[in-house]
């Protein structure tokens, strides 16, 4: 059965779209944008929009099966990660 979408644009969501979109607030996806750990997003126009497949991708990098599963990757929090130290055991 031919996909119905073929040949149509990608669909794209503003900030409370998306966030509905993953089951988050609004405030949350904004966290995420502004650590880096959120989904990819595009600014037009000085919106931030977001793609339905990036969501879906970002989503389904926490895919796992049981509680022991590794899985493929991680969702980070919305939370401020550590940065690398930039010369942690090098001489100078």
């Amino acid at each position: 059965m031919p996909d119905p979408n073929a040949g149509l644009p990608p669909r794209y969501l503003r900030t409370p779209e998306a966030a509905r979109f993953l089951s988050l607030s609004g405030r949350t996806l904004e966290k995420h944008r502004t650590y880096g750990t959120g989904p990819s997003y595009r600014k037009i126009g000085g919106r931030v929009v977001y793609a339905l497949d990036d969501l879906k991708a970002w989503a389904d990098r926490g895919t796992k099966t049981s509680t022991s599963d590794p899985g493929n990757g991680t969702v980070l929090p919305a939370k401020r990660q550590a940065a690398p130290i930039p010369y942690a055991g090098k001489r100078r």
